[in-house]
């Protein structure tokens, strides 16, 4: 197979896998054509006012402060003695978009939507709002498109403020909040001139939402224990006092209005939310009004574990913990509205101060409504797969269903209300149990699918490295037994087949991918399986031991690096391992300088993992020290090459004016978040420089000469320029360590080259990226080729994880890029945080490159074994996720699977960047014309 064909071949099958992933565990929950169930009863409330202040965590609320007050007395007050509180707990992602669907729609939303859009609604979804007669909403122009946003009828009335007043470099964020409460007042106001607007307010089943942004916003900026984030607090608590004053005032303080205050997720200690630490997870919940239990006083422990009763001083007072999608049932229940129809929220009846009839009734009502999903999940499956393989829900068979439904409308009938609703509530758990059954239905079929085509890839790949780049003894190949024809015409049944059975269970497309890569893919591996006859036959003459060593070295390599996935520390050991590498192999006693210098940068280089993740602790100064490191081995190294590799004049001054940009970009940061803390905004001069850096960062590389340290000297200084910009401490240093780390890596490989007496090998000080390779020279690959690929997937992953930068994609912290917008922005804001990923990256993959060109081996060859690497962890992972059982630990296995592909995939379209990146130059001609060489 041509390299280009192979290229394009393996980067479809990687993009098929890692897609496939998304299939398999990420598709929508939701289904539609059901019936919409509301309570029969009257509800105790005519009117709901739903409050969410955005980013708050339930520890910021409730714990009070030294002198033993509150720093939200109003809403403390309402806790202790007219209201229902508790712990409302969020899933990951935590982020605010999911957060507000939970809480307003009642269910959790699969986790690829958050990247499908802030403002558009990837699926159609009902929520209370819709549910309701009339919904007005004041807040973000982020969240209230999510909900206005095909929304049933003409009945939801949104007022949003303009997206640049989401500014993290604003002076004071809290007025987002002031913005709302001051919009409300307006409302209200207008309402009491405005007949129409007055009598549609006071019809029953209406919503007001507040939706607070400017804790959240606050909490970015200065983080959730800043004056500013505690003091928006207790701006919001005033706020929500006179709110309630407010309406009340203009009801006639009628008694039919329900408040509910809670948030769509916390925050870290450090300002960013995203994943599952308990300081995101945990928002607080408190309810009052119409409807609502008054705070009920215990003298018994309560049913938790945790020391939040004590830390708070609540321990007096009942506490009611809910999930997040509860809040929705509650809601519905308290004005009368029919359920969210995809709502998988348990109605948390403790909150409610009705009859127990009511109680009942509602309970009766939300156990109908989920297995009315129940049901169309279950059709829609039964529908879609061949009755003799049908397998149904044991615990929810039709049968059980009607006897379930019968037994709950006698027991309310005769009046036993708390068995019917502890009747309920098996059904509601049944039919959640039920929802998951028939939602991950097709997942071992679809991942046996996935794993087939992944292992014959992986075999197939294996079997290409063996029979084009080992030297075995060729022998007559099996396939002169096996016919070609024969083989094809197998391969064609079994597709025939394998289409048939999926057009009759009307499977969707992408099914028929999964299923049928696997065909050619195994075709491929019986085509080349002559190659293992080779090998056995070879047997005789290979270092055996030595390939077994190998062999288990990669084999507790590749576990080492699945571990780090989970533990960053352990890619401190293995940096440590890797270190005495030199004094194993006997390198030492001909190189010692390098072997010392390898030994020294490794252990420097372990010294990132250990660091805590970056975002927490900002440390600007560490920036501006990377930037002096950065110098300094940059001017050392172009001393000490002075009369080795000579510059030209054009060169010295492209070196020097980058020095300086670095030094620039170096006290740009500090600049920036002096002027940040002083509330003075970003400086213009300072949002110039940084776009003018990144646009220009890889371009400017390509003016500098294609000596190979030259031209990497010039990338290094190029994009380290960017990565300070986008740094806020200790993983400033990160780039000027790995780069002498890869310096170092470089020139060991040469000695390494001459301890095992590969002939002409060529002084690195001559070699030219631009240079047209001599193919007589091309060696084959050589049992420590092995081990150089190992070396590169280990740098990448810890280029990826040194860090913790994907930890800080994950719980996005903005300060990063303050040097280049501070007005909220999620996907430019994320791009930014992903080139910062990325340029470690391409500075281990120009490394790589350079040692495949100093080592004499063509650029598919190294890079077929790293695949193998790269795919066996993968595979890895893909099992890992088999064999977990709960979701947070499958979720964590499917992010680290969806990182090693998307690095695999990654990995394949960089190396042909890279090689650009490294040998092309642009010639600036006197008349302004550009041309590549």
């Amino acid at each position: 197979m041509r390299v280009i064909t192979f290229f394009v071949v393996g980067l479809t099958v990687h993009v098929v896998f890692f897609i496939s992933i998304f299939d398999i565990y990420f598709t929508s929950p939701l289904v539609h054509g059901m019936t919409p169930q509301a309570p029969s009863l009257v509800p105790p409330a005519s009117r709901l006012v739903l409050l969410v202040g955005d980013g708050l965590r339930a520890d910021s609320l409730y714990t009070l402060l030294q002198n033993g007050s509150s720093r939200a007395p109003y809403l403390r007050t309402i806790i202790e003695e007219r209201g229902t509180w508790g712990v409302s707990h969020t899933r990951v992602p935590t982020e605010t978009r999911p957060g507000h669907v939970a809480l307003i729609a009642g269910f959790y939303e699969d986790v690829s939507a958050v990247a499908k859009g802030w403002k558009e609604n990837p699926v159609e979804f009902d929520s209370v709002f819709n549910e309701s007669r009339y919904t007005w909403c004041w807040g973000s122009p982020d969240i209230l498109p999510i909900f206005s946003k095909g929304a049933s009828g003409d009945h939801m009335y949104t007022h949003a403020y303009p997206a640049g007043e989401e500014d993290f470099a604003s002076t004071d964020a809290s007025r987002l909040d002031t913005w709302v409460f001051t919009q409300v007042k307006s409302f209200f106001q207008s309402a009491k001139s405005n007949s129409s607007l007055r009598d549609s307010l006071l019809k029953d089943k209406n919503i007001l939402f507040l939706h607070l942004l400017g804790i959240d916003t606050n909490g970015h900026a200065h983080r959730p224990m800043s004056k500013e984030y505690l003091e928006n607090i207790g701006l919001v608590d005033r706020g929500i006092a006179e709110m309630e004053s407010l309406i009340e005032d203009f009801f006639d303080n009628d008694g039919r209005t329900a408040y509910v205050f809670t948030s769509d997720h916390g925050m870290t200690n450090w300002g960013s939310h995203g994943a599952g630490h308990p300081s995101e997870t945990l928002t607080p919940l408190v309810a009052w009004g119409a409807g609502v239990n008054r705070a009920h006083r215990v003298t018994k422990p309560q049913p938790y574990n945790d020391s939040f009763l004590q830390d708070w001083n609540l321990e007096h007072i009942r506490r009611v913990d809910v999930n997040q999608a509860d809040i929705a049932a509650l809601m519905a229940s308290l004005i009368g509205i029919p359920f969210p129809l995809n709502s998988v929220g348990v109605l948390p009846l403790q909150y409610l101060n009705n009859s127990d009839q009511f109680k009942a009734e509602s309970m009766y009502t939300n156990a109908i409504q989920i297995l009315e999903q129940f049901k169309v999940k279950m059709i829609q499956k039964q529908e879609t797969t061949l009755s003799f393989l049908f397998t149904p829900y044991q615990q929810l068979t039709e049968s059980k269903q009607a006897e379930f439904i019968h037994k709950a409308k006698i027991l309310i009938q005769l009046e036993k209300y708390e068995d019917a609703i502890a009747l309920c509530q098996s059904l509601i758990s049944r039919a959640l149990d039920g929802l998951v059954y028939y939602h991950t239905y097709d997942r071992f079929f679809l991942g046996c699918s996935v794993v087939l085509g992944f292992v014959g890839w992986t075999s197939y790949v294996i079997l290409v490295i063996l029979k084009t780049h080992a030297s075995l003894d060729r022998h007559p190949s099996l396939l002169k037994q096996i016919p070609n024809h024969t083989l094809v015409r197998v391969c064609m049944c079994v597709t025939v087949v394998i289409t048939v059975f999926l057009l009759i269970q009307r499977s969707p497309v992408t099914y028929y991918i999964y299923c049928l890569l696997p065909v050619p893919v195994w075709y491929s591996v019986l085509k080349e399986c002559g190659t293992l006859t080779d090998l056995i036959r070879s047997a005789h003459s290979l270092p055996l031991w030595k390939c077994f060593c190998y062999f288990v070295l990669v084999a507790f390599g590749i576990e080492l690096l699945v571990v780090s996935f989970f533990h960053r520390a352990m890619l401190t050991v293995g940096l440590a391992s890797l270190s005495l590498w030199p004094f194993m192999s006997g390198l030492f006693g001909t190189a010692k300088f390098r072997s010392l210098s390898w030994f020294l940068g490794c252990l420097c280089l372990a010294a990132f993992p250990l660091m805590p993740v970056v975002g927490r602790e900002p440390s600007i100064h560490l920036v501006a020290c990377a930037g002096i490191l950065t110098l300094f081995t940059s001017a050392c190294y172009l001393w000490s090459s002075r009369h080795r590799t000579p510059l030209h004049l054009s060169d010295k001054q492209q070196f020097i004016t980058q020095m300086l940009h670095v030094a620039v970009c170096a006290y740009v940061p500090a600049l920036t978040h002096s002027s940040l803390q002083q509330k003075q905004g970003l400086p213009l001069l300072n949002q110039i420089i940084s776009w003018s850096t990144l646009a220009s960062s890889l371009l400017v590389p390509l003016l500098s000469s294609t000596r190979i340290f030259h031209r990497l000297l010039s990338i290094f200084l190029s994009l380290t320029a960017t990565y300070l910009l986008l740094s806020t401490g200790s993983e400033a240093l990160f780039p000027p360590v790995l780069s002498w780390l890869m310096f170092v890596w470089i020139n060991i490989e040469q000695e390494a080259m001459l301890a095992q007496g590969v002939s002409g090998r060529q002084e690195l000080s001559t070699i030219d990226f631009s240079a047209n390779i001599d193919i007589t020279k091309i060696r084959q690959l050589k049992l420590d080729d092995i081990r150089r690929s190992y070396f590169f997937v280990f740098f990448i992953i810890t280029a990826f994880f040194g860090t913790g930068n994907i930890a800080s994609i994950n719980s996005f912290d903005p300060a990063s890029v303050y040097c280049f917008l501070t007005v909220f922005n999620p996907f430019i804001m994320g791009g930014l945080m992903m080139w910062k990923v990325i340029i470690p990256f391409i500075i281990v993959m120009c490394t790589f490159e350079t040692i495949q060109v100093a080592t004499q081996l063509s650029s598919r060859s190294l890079f077929l074994i790293v695949l193998v690497i790269s795919d066996l962890m993968a595979l890895h992972f893909f099992f890992l996720v088999q064999d977990y059982g709960s979701w947070l630990d499958i979720g964590t296995s499917i992010s680290h699977y969806v990182i090693v592909m998307s690095m695999t995939i990654f990995l394949m379209l960089l190396s042909v960047v890279t090689h650009t990146f490294t040998s092309k130059r642009v010639i600036l001609w006197r008349r302004s014309k550009m041309h590549f060489t």
